[in-house]
């Protein structure tokens, strides 16, 4: 949503919230915020798992 979208509602940017994203590393969470530039990159290059996708290839 860019900031057009945002000022349709109402919403101040002094009214946002910043959103903390958590991730599992190495079987426990840290907020992506204090990942180094490396761990971030790695974090961007993810692919996530779909639920709809995976049963789509297995009806093939």
């Amino acid at each position: 949503m860019n900031m057009d979208n945002i000022e349709k509602f109402g919403i101040t940017n002094s009214e946002r919230t910043k959103c903390e994203v958590w991730t599992r590393v190495m079987g426990y969470h840290r907020p992506i915020s204090s990942f180094n530039v490396g761990k971030k990159g790695e974090v961007a290059e993810r692919k996530y798992f779909s639920i709809k996708k995976s049963s789509a290839s297995c009806k093939r």
